[in-house]
């Protein structure tokens, strides 16, 4: 074990200490009045309620699903026997780091309302190192579980020839990616469901057609409202780039153990650790970036905006001085190109945050044309939305195309040949790590957004002074943009590590044929599979457009993409639909809630979204897991390949339009609200309401699910694929 490697998880440590000690200097601030303590203690309970019981579902399915791996490692010797455990740990880790990031923002909330009555700089302060535990809780439990798990592995799994340890090692790590995303699945589902319905129910009720503010503490879904900020934007994105910075790490890792492996074991181990020096290395900067935000009182959206700016890219521009330095330590060969492509990565993420910042913020002109749209009717407003949503994925297409491009370039010295095509594929794993690298602070950015947003919840509810809801507003308004921000940079994070995931498949594969099945002589592509490369493996299943099970199985990854999308949406609906009728009954049987004498029932509301997120979320999670199974099935090895192309290509599209319509739509009626076209009340801004509970579902369930549903049936093709190998139908 080299003596660098203990950086990792010197580094995770150092994430998890600074976690703790911004939750325990947010926890020393004052809540508030009693009333501000009342209400947050409203959101604490239901959020925590919500996800015990979103937790024993996910038990049971961790539980069916580790069966099932024991018997395709115990009984069919179709799999490694470590891959269980690896399973167990990888969604364990991704649950503690949504619990405690959400425990954060929950406590958060009402102290930022408070810490706003003095100052927005105060505010804005706060909220964020709020959101920074979240940010540092992420990264330091994915880079604690890859390092034990590495050391544990190291010492337990036997010596083979020519580089297959690290191969065997690797390709076992990658199962705890698989463990991850299916926690994030059901935490991102699960928790948009919930926070939708209640947010639709309480928008269309209580501001269209009772006529009182967001967040009015007579409006009943209005604490459902903001314990569903909570399960869904923060635990939800939570688990969801928790499994992202764990997939992009283990699929370069196990990318540097095939492409390295003549290089002999030095130089392969170097390569297998680098992507985990370089996210540690990331690590350490966060926190150092998380200390340069700041602001000065009465600033603009814009001034907002580069002060959280200014510390995630300072974070940034030394990842890049610091990525240069590891991978010159570690003297792996054409090491200038692959720190072209970590920085072309880094960059890459950068300018679809950019790109995303620039289609959702009120600030610019894409989102201010949505809400001038309004003037002339909802049905307007929704076509401008849609439109402005399909026009900005365009951006972030072209920029992956680049990145992929670049990143391949890099790595292969742009000397693309057949032998090379590895380096390339280490080089666009590498350039997902370096996306990711500064994880700890972009995560901080979005996790302050629901923050934010709750603050501005608890300081209406509470009657505090104009100038605090004023600032509250605006930290609010800003978070919007953030989260918009934050969900590109996880669909752009989610593409260039599914193409990872896809290379890593073949070389499963390959693992599949030399390790498992122990048949290292059978000839693949007239060559023995332990000295077959990944073309010929790619050529020995005919994996080529001609050939049509790759083409049904590209046809069958985007009907996943669609259905999935659909199902959510749907999801949603119904219930919004029993929000929407429980809101009105209460207004309807309970005349002392609008005048202030009779609390609102905040329970049964909260109870509504809680039952209808559980029921709702199984049937479009399962289908991430078994379309891969059945199609290896099925169509084999040929039918998988098309199908995660179909997947990736769709999928990450769909989710660039859904998430920038949602927030475009968002901050049309945010910046409405500030006194644009007729302000609150107004026939635009009603309109802007409609368009806003259309763009929820978008922005904060099926499109940010997404990206979790391209990775994980990846990883779930990655980890079956004794089944497509073994016994495919065709």
């Amino acid at each position: 074990m080299p003596a660098i490697f203990w950086l990792v998880p010197i580094s995770s440590l150092l994430a998890l200490g600074f976690a703790w000690y911004f939750f325990r200097q947010m926890m020393a601030q004052d809540e508030g009045t009693v009333m501000m303590k009342r209400i947050a203690e409203h959101v604490r309970k239901g959020a925590s309620a919500y996800l015990r019981q979103q937790y024993k579902i996910v038990i049971i399915v961790f539980a069916v699903i580790t069966v099932i791996f024991s018997f395709l490692a115990y009984g069919l010797g179709v799999q490694n026997t470590w891959v269980p455990f690896a399973f167990i740990t990888g969604g364990l880790f991704s649950g503690l780091a949504g619990f405690f990031g959400m425990k954060a923002a929950t406590y958060a909330s009402g102290r930022v309302a408070n810490a706003c009555r003095t100052s927005l700089n105060g505010g804005l302060r706060l909220a964020f190192r709020s959101g920074a535990v979240m940010g540092l809780v992420v990264v330091g439990l994915v880079l604690l579980d890859i390092s034990v798990w590495f050391i544990i592995l190291n010492q337990f799994v036997p010596e083979a020839l020519d580089g297959y340890k690290l191969m065997t090692i690797t390709a076992i790590m990658l199962t705890f990616g698989m463990g991850a995303s299916t926690q994030a699945l059901f935490a991102r589902v699960g928790g948009g469901i919930y926070t939708k319905a209640a947010d639709v129910g309480a928008d269309l009720v209580g501001k269209v057609e009772a006529g009182i503010p967001e967040d009015d503490p007579r409006n009943p879904a209005t604490i459902a409202d903001n314990v569903g900020d909570n399960v869904g934007d923060v635990a939800g994105m939570g688990a969801d780039l928790f499994e992202s910075f764990a997939a992009s790490i283990l699929a370069t890792a196990l990318l540097g153990a095939a492409a390295f492996m003549s290089y002999g074991i030095d130089v392969q181990t170097n390569a297998v650790i680098a992507p985990m020096l370089i996210a540690a290395i990331g690590t350490i900067l966060s926190i150092a970036g998380v200390f340069m935000v700041r602001t000065r009182e009465g600033a603009t959206q814009k001034q907002l905006l580069k002060s959280l700016g200014f510390g995630v890219n300072m974070s940034a521009v030394l990842i890049v001085i610091a990525s240069f330095l590891v991978l010159y330590f570690l003297n792996l060969p054409n090491y200038l190109g692959l720190w072209g492509a970590i920085v072309t990565g880094l960059l890459s993420g950068i300018a679809i945050g950019q790109s995303t910042e620039y289609f959702t913020a009120s600030a610019y002109r894409p989102t201010q044309r949505i809400a001038e749209s309004s003037q002339t009717g909802t049905a307007t407003l929704i076509i401008s939305g849609v439109g402005t949503g399909l026009i900005s994925a365009a951006v972030p297409l072209f920029i992956i195309v680049v990145a992929i491009t670049l990143a391949f370039s890099f790595a292969t010295g742009f000397n693309y040949d057949v032998a090379s095509l590895n380096y390339g594929l280490y080089g666009i794993g590498i350039a997902a790590v370096g996306l990711l690298a500064t994880l700890g602070i972009t995560l901080a950015t979005d996790a302050y957004g629901p923050i934010a947003d709750n603050a501005g919840g608890n300081a209406e509810m509470c009657g505090l002074d104009p100038e605090v809801r004023k600032r509250t507003d605006a930290l609010d308004a800003l978070g919007n943009t953030t989260a918009a921000t934050g969900k590109g940079f996880a669909i752009g994070s989610a593409a260039l590590t599914a193409l990872a995931l896809l290379a890593s498949y073949f070389e499963e594969v390959r693992m599949m044929f030399v390790k498992f099945l122990d048949k290292p002589n059978e000839l693949i592509n007239g060559i023995p599979a332990i000295d077959a490369s990944f073309m010929d493996f790619v050529n020995h299943y005919e994996v080529h457009l001609m050939n049509p099970k790759v083409i049904v199985g590209m046809f069958l990854g985007v009907m996943a993409v669609f259905l999935f999308s659909g199902l959510t949406m749907n999801a949603v609906g119904r219930a919004a639909q029993q929000m929407v009728d429980e809101v009105r009954r209460q207004f309807r049987t309970m005349p002392g809630i609008m005048e202030g004498t009779t609390e609102p029932d905040y329970a049964r509301c909260v109870s509504i979204s809680t039952k209808g997120a559980q029921k709702e979320m199984m049937l479009p999670s399962l289908i991430a897991l078994l379309i891969p199974v059945i199609v290896g099935l099925i169509f084999g090895v040929a039918g998988v390949s098309g199908l995660l192309l179909g997947t990736i290509s769709s999928g990450f599209a769909l989710a660039i339009f859904m998430a920038n319509s949602g927030g475009a739509w968002d901050n049309a009626k945010k910046y409405i609200e500030e006194g644009h076209f007729g302000g609150k009340g107004s026939e635009a801004h009603k309109a802007s309401v409609i368009g806003d509970t259309v763009g929820d579902p978008f922005k904060d369930t099926s499109g940010p699910s997404l990206n979790i549903l391209i990775k994980l049936m990846v990883m779930a093709s990655v980890v079956t694929v004794g089944i497509a190998v073994s016994y495919s139908l065709l």
